[in-house]
């Protein structure tokens, strides 16, 4: 999600008949990138890969909006890896507030811990020691790799591989799941400078949080249309598998939401009848809480009460 400083083309333009579908589209995107880009400040120099690796956690599933107050105070706090790694997870789960998915916190304090340990303190510019850090996938190795230090890899979040699928593969939507498929054609697209190929992984990232929209798309604004092979096609309807909805109400995500509120408000143990007041289905909360717990989220103690993890 950061914009490294590169050049803003891929080099010489070639005759229209001798380049590929990532060649005709680098230039345009980048170019509306290079003036359109979002002002945010994991993408500012300053932020450094600490920054930028923290934007990617917090940032999985979760709109920018929500994102921005959290990151600036974690960063205030955590300025580097090591003072995450020196203080309690509870205390990275605590910080995480209302972010959702509260397990990111505990994979972030776990790669900080790590890097502190193994890199002495540096987040790793290497594709392979970012990957094998704790809590880091494909994904989060290959944009902290390309967004901190400018490198060449395929970034495939949701935005980008749905400009892919309707860009080149012409459909509406991509696969619910990341495919080998896609994985060809994003390699297969990536510009060979490496620092073009970084540049290009944020702007088509920018284009499908922007322009390129799961609903709503914005076709007039954006700077491939003519070439786009789902809009030439007539915009086929989408007819593969139901995408997945993202229900919350009434769900088990939402007690565990509620019960790790309470945990994160107090400043000492809580005990099980505080937390029973959050919900008013037993077996639901019980499970929701059991399931926390399993998660390393929540500690039990003696005597039925409960905290953040200290250890």
């Amino acid at each position: 999600m950061t914009a490294p400083t590169t050049p803003s083309h891929p080099g010489p333009a070639e005759p229209a008949a001798e380049r590929g579908p990532g060649e005709r589209l680098h230039a345009p995107v980048i170019d509306w990138f290079d003036e359109h880009a979002r002002d945010l400040p994991w993408r500012r120099p300053e932020a450094g890969a600490w920054g930028v690796m923290v934007s990617e956690f917090m940032l999985q599933q979760t709109p920018v909006s929500r994102v921005l107050p959290v990151y600036e105070q974690w960063l205030a706090r955590w300025p580097r890896p090591a003072d995450l790694a020196a203080e309690a997870p509870g205390e990275a789960v605590r910080a995480w507030g209302r972010l959702g998915y509260p397990r990111r916190a505990l994979r972030l304090h776990g790669a900080a811990v790590a890097i502190t340990e193994r890199h002495g303190g540096d987040v790793p510019s290497d594709h392979g020691q970012l990957l094998a850090l704790p809590g880091i996938g494909e994904y989060t190795a290959a944009a902290v790799a390309s967004f901190a230090y400018g490198q060449r890899h395929a970034v495939l979040d949701t935005n980008v591989r749905r400009v892919f699928a309707r860009a080149v593969t012409g459909v509406q939507y991509p696969p619910n799941a990341t495919t080998a498929a896609e994985r060809r054609l994003a390699r297969a697209l990536l510009p060979e400078d490496e620092g073009t190929a970084a540049r290009w992984a944020a702007a088509s990232m920018e284009l499908g949080a922007l322009v390129c929209t799961a609903k709503n798309e914005s076709c007039h604004r954006c700077p491939i249309a003519a070439q786009c092979a789902w809009r030439l096609a007539g915009k086929p309807a989408h007819d593969g598998p139901p995408r997945r909805g993202q229900t919350y109400a009434g769900t088990d995500r939402q007690v565990r939401g509620r019960l790790l509120a309470v945990l994160r408000e107090a400043h000492g143990p809580v005990p099980q009848s505080a937390l029973d007041r959050v919900w008013h289905e037993p077996v639901q909360r019980a499970r929701a809480l059991d399931g926390l717990v399993a998660d390393g989220l929540v500690e039990p103690l003696p005597g039925g009460s409960y905290r953040l993890p200290l250890g």
